[in-house]
Protein backbone atom coordinates (compact mmCIF):
# COMPACT_ATOMS: atom_id res chain seq x y z
CA UNK A 1 0.00 0.00 0.00
CA UNK A 2 1.65 2.95 -0.86
CA UNK A 3 1.65 6.28 1.53
CA UNK A 4 -0.81 7.81 -0.59
CA UNK A 5 -3.53 5.28 -0.50
CA UNK A 6 -2.96 5.00 3.35
CA UNK A 7 -3.38 8.53 3.48
CA UNK A 8 -6.66 8.18 1.78
CA UNK A 9 -7.80 5.34 4.25
CA UNK A 10 -7.50 7.60 7.11
CA UNK A 11 -9.21 10.01 5.82
CA UNK A 12 -12.01 7.39 4.93
CA UNK A 13 -11.56 6.35 8.39
CA UNK A 14 -11.82 9.65 10.01
CA UNK A 15 -15.06 10.29 7.66
CA UNK A 16 -16.34 6.25 8.80
CA UNK A 17 -16.45 7.04 12.46
CA UNK A 18 -17.55 10.83 12.71
CA UNK A 19 -20.37 9.31 10.64
CA UNK A 20 -21.02 6.35 13.09
CA UNK A 21 -20.54 8.74 16.39
CA UNK A 22 -22.32 11.79 15.07
CA UNK A 23 -23.89 11.28 11.97
CA UNK A 24 -27.68 11.01 12.62
CA UNK A 25 -27.52 14.15 14.61
CA UNK A 26 -25.21 16.23 12.26
CA UNK A 27 -27.55 15.59 9.24
CA UNK A 28 -30.51 16.59 11.02
CA UNK A 29 -28.69 19.83 11.97
CA UNK A 30 -26.97 20.33 9.22
CA UNK A 31 -28.83 18.53 6.08
CA UNK A 32 -27.18 15.98 4.59
CA UNK A 33 -26.00 18.11 1.40
CA UNK A 34 -23.77 19.90 3.76
CA UNK A 35 -22.83 16.99 5.94
CA UNK A 36 -21.51 15.32 2.51
CA UNK A 37 -20.02 18.24 1.06
CA UNK A 38 -17.96 18.53 4.42
CA UNK A 39 -17.09 15.16 4.07
CA UNK A 40 -15.80 15.60 0.59
CA UNK A 41 -13.81 18.43 1.36
CA UNK A 42 -11.72 16.36 3.89
CA UNK A 43 -11.52 14.04 1.26
CA UNK A 44 -9.77 16.31 -0.71
CA UNK A 45 -7.47 17.95 1.75
CA UNK A 46 -3.87 17.65 0.69
CA UNK A 47 -1.31 15.73 3.11
CA UNK A 48 0.07 19.07 4.26
CA UNK A 49 -3.35 20.58 4.32
CA UNK A 50 -4.43 17.47 6.27
CA UNK A 51 -1.39 18.25 8.41
CA UNK A 52 -1.83 21.61 8.69
CA UNK A 53 -5.51 20.90 9.89
CA UNK A 54 -4.10 18.59 13.19
CA UNK A 55 -1.91 20.78 14.07
CA UNK A 56 -3.83 23.55 14.05
CA UNK A 57 -6.02 21.83 16.13
CA UNK A 58 -3.12 20.77 19.01
CA UNK A 59 -2.55 24.65 19.07
CA UNK A 60 -6.13 25.06 19.94
CA UNK A 61 -6.14 23.08 22.49
CA UNK A 62 -2.86 23.91 23.92
CA UNK A 63 -3.64 27.64 24.07
CA UNK A 64 -7.64 26.66 25.59
CA UNK A 65 -5.29 24.84 28.30
CA UNK A 66 -2.99 27.48 28.79
CA UNK A 67 -5.70 30.38 29.10
CA UNK A 68 -7.84 28.59 31.33
CA UNK A 69 -4.85 27.83 33.62
CA UNK A 70 -3.78 31.89 33.32
CA UNK A 71 -7.75 32.25 33.61
CA UNK A 72 -7.11 34.73 30.29
CA UNK A 73 -10.48 36.70 29.60
CA UNK A 74 -12.19 34.74 26.24
CA UNK A 75 -12.56 38.41 24.72
CA UNK A 76 -9.05 39.09 25.43
CA UNK A 77 -6.18 38.68 22.93
CA UNK A 78 -5.24 35.20 23.71
CA UNK A 79 -9.24 34.27 23.70
CA UNK A 80 -9.61 36.27 20.48
CA UNK A 81 -6.42 34.00 19.36
CA UNK A 82 -7.96 30.80 20.12
CA UNK A 83 -11.35 32.14 18.41
CA UNK A 84 -9.26 32.57 15.26
CA UNK A 85 -7.91 29.64 14.95
CA UNK A 86 -10.71 27.69 15.44
CA UNK A 87 -12.01 29.41 12.55
CA UNK A 88 -9.12 28.62 10.74
CA UNK A 89 -9.45 24.83 11.74
CA UNK A 90 -13.40 24.66 10.54
CA UNK A 91 -12.32 26.64 7.33
CA UNK A 92 -10.47 23.03 6.55
CA UNK A 93 -13.62 21.19 6.30
CA UNK A 94 -16.67 23.48 6.29
CA UNK A 95 -17.94 24.64 3.17
CA UNK A 96 -18.68 28.59 3.73
CA UNK A 97 -18.50 29.66 7.10
CA UNK A 98 -20.90 31.46 9.35
CA UNK A 99 -21.04 33.38 12.35
CA UNK A 100 -24.17 31.83 13.72
CA UNK A 101 -22.99 28.11 13.02
CA UNK A 102 -19.77 28.86 14.43
CA UNK A 103 -21.64 30.00 17.68
CA UNK A 104 -23.83 27.03 17.36
CA UNK A 105 -20.63 24.74 16.93
CA UNK A 106 -19.07 26.20 19.83
CA UNK A 107 -22.34 25.96 21.64
CA UNK A 108 -22.43 22.37 21.63
CA UNK A 109 -18.83 22.29 23.17
CA UNK A 110 -20.43 22.95 26.29
CA UNK A 111 -24.30 21.72 25.67
CA UNK A 112 -23.01 18.40 25.17
CA UNK A 113 -21.01 16.58 27.82
CA UNK A 114 -18.94 14.47 25.12
CA UNK A 115 -17.78 17.23 23.71
CA UNK A 116 -17.24 19.36 26.71
CA UNK A 117 -15.04 15.88 27.67
CA UNK A 118 -12.80 16.28 24.56
CA UNK A 119 -12.28 19.63 25.37
CA UNK A 120 -11.99 19.51 29.15
CA UNK A 121 -9.86 16.13 29.15
CA UNK A 122 -6.90 18.17 30.91
CA UNK A 123 -8.09 21.37 32.39
CA UNK A 124 -11.61 21.61 33.41
CA UNK A 125 -13.23 24.08 31.61
CA UNK A 126 -11.73 24.66 28.00
CA UNK A 127 -14.78 23.77 26.20
CA UNK A 128 -16.21 26.88 28.31
CA UNK A 129 -13.68 29.30 27.31
CA UNK A 130 -13.69 28.30 24.02
CA UNK A 131 -17.68 29.16 23.44
CA UNK A 132 -17.13 32.52 25.43
CA UNK A 133 -14.00 33.24 23.67
CA UNK A 134 -16.21 32.45 20.06
CA UNK A 135 -18.93 34.83 21.34
CA UNK A 136 -17.05 37.52 21.83
CA UNK A 137 -14.96 36.46 18.23
CA UNK A 138 -18.50 36.79 16.51
CA UNK A 139 -19.64 40.43 17.89
CA UNK A 140 -19.33 42.70 15.84
CA UNK A 141 -17.35 45.68 16.15
CA UNK A 142 -19.39 48.96 18.03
Amino acid sequence: MTDREKFEGLKEEIIQENEKQYGEEIRQSYGSDEVDASNAKLMNLTMDEYEKMQETGKEINRLLEEAVEKKADPSGDLGQKIARLHKEWLSFTWTHYSKKAHCGLAEMYVADERFTAYYDQNVKGCARFLRDAVRAFIQPEN
